[in-house]
């Protein structure tokens, strides 16, 4: 896909995409993958895609975005005390990671977090990252199931709080609505300022 990509737009990003956010962050947002139009062409996560609209918004909400989103890598936005990481580093087939991708980047994933020293609290976009997230962080996937705003303790303490993907789908169905999302990061919020 990346190679189609590359031949199609050779001026797109089309390649691994980094982390966003602030290194010391308390919260780490935990995403799928890069998307076609988004993280894959402008090389940052969720931008200049749907779902970066919700998810920045909701951030600012929170206090943990500042500046403006303008769906571009150069338009000033900061976020702070959270960063956004994700489960798979390049594009996949369809936007719809194989298994084989999946188990692929979770040493990558595992790299991201490990990087993090002050993450204690995780937010998983989706089931895909759900899954990817509880084994780095080393829990067992049968006592942690994914479910929107289900919250997870890991063996060492840390937490991990699941969220349905910002996706257009999930926003057109309304199996995802702002009210929802604002739900998920004003938890994680909570729990990443409380005393330990």
């Amino acid at each position: 896909m990346r190679e189609e990509c590359r031949a199609q737009h050779p001026d797109w990003w089309n390649a691994p995409v980094p982390a966003f956010g602030d290194p010391l962050a308390r919260i780490a947002i935990i995403g799928l993958a890069p998307g076609r139009q988004g993280a894959n062409r402008t090389g940052r996560p969720f931008t200049g895609d749907y779902a970066g609209d919700l998810l920045f918004a909701t951030l600012a909400r929170h206090g943990l975005a500042e500046g403006s989103y303008d769906a571009r890598p150069d338009d000033g936005l900061v976020l702070r005390d959270v960063i956004i990481i994700n489960s798979v580093k390049c594009l996949p087939p369809q936007n719809k990671p194989e298994p084989a991708e999946i188990h692929n980047c979770r040493p990558f994933l595992a790299d991201g977090v490990a990087a993090l020293p002050n993450a204690r609290t995780f937010i998983a976009l989706g089931q895909i990252a759900h899954q990817s997230a509880v084994k780095i962080l080393g829990g067992k996937l049968p006592k942690a199931r994914f479910a929107h705003l289900a919250e997870h303790r890991m063996p060492d303490g840390r937490i991990l709080i699941d969220s349905y993907h910002c996706s257009r789908y999930n926003q057109n169905t309304r199996r995802l609505t702002a009210q929802m999302f604002d739900a998920v990061f004003a938890r994680a919020v909570e729990v990443a300022t409380a005393p330990d």
